[in-house]
């Protein structure tokens, strides 16, 4: 695997996105795709393809929004219990490959990290607990306490208030493109594209932004 040459010397601030960028996003497409569906399906007494069919277009409409992972809103409109069919499937949680790697090279770099994520902090208190890599963060920033999705400059106004990282010095990796567009235009320098979000899917690279497939590729501290 080459490595990718980004500037490790002028950067200080390090923001991670989790679902996709850290973590396989497998574990977040099965829950979303099979089991909420499979469990709708049940207590409406439909077919499996209608539940999902009804889920999509009911998801599509909260997409970008902070409702889409709010997991409370999902237990209330769906009246499913979200954050306990979560625990159902934690065993499916994992971090990408190399991720703990990249993660203890820049704390011997003495970088900040920072976790900025959209997920529920239910969601996240799960998956940092199962996978066990919170010790590696300075601080979480969830779109929840900033009042915004990432999605939204809003987001980045607050981050950027409550981290205090400086942007020209600031390198984000992030497996959404509308994200690291709205990051760029808010005047993040550094950012990265996680091409490989989940290990079900085949990666695509990124027409506009540096992908990168595997942590592998940033290992080079030369």
């Amino acid at each position: 695997m080459n490595s990718i040459k980004f500037p490790l010397k002028d950067i200080q601030f390090v923001l991670l996105d989790m679902d996709g960028t850290l973590l396989d996003k497998y574990f977040d497409d099965y829950f979303w795709e099979h089991l909420v569906p499979e469990k709708y399906a049940e207590k409406h007494n439909i077919t499996f393809g209608k539940a999902k069919d009804e889920l999509m277009k009911l998801y599509r409409i909260h997409e970008g929004t902070l409702n889409w992972t709010d997991l409370d809103f999902w237990s209330k409109e769906l009246d499913l219990d979200i954050p306990a069919l979560k625990e159902q499937i934690r065993h499916l949680i994992e971090v990408h490959p190399h991720v703990e790697d990249f993660l203890k090279m820049l704390k011997r770099n003495k970088k900040k990290i920072f976790l900025v994520t959209n997920a529920h902090y239910k969601a996240v208190d799960l998956k940092l607990k199962k996978t066990r890599i919170g010790k590696y963060f300075d601080s979480v920033l969830s779109s929840f306490d900033a009042g915004s999705p990432k999605e939204s400059l809003e987001f980045w106004r607050e981050a950027e208030k409550r981290l205090g990282f400086d942007k020209e010095k600031t390198l984000l990796i992030d497996d959404s493109e509308e994200i690291l567009t709205t990051a760029k235009e808010y005047g993040i320098k550094h950012v990265l594209y996680k091409a490989k979000a989940s290990s079900n899917t085949i990666p695509k690279p990124s027409k506009d932004f540096l992908s990168v497939f595997d942590f592998n590729e940033l290992m080079d501290e030369s």
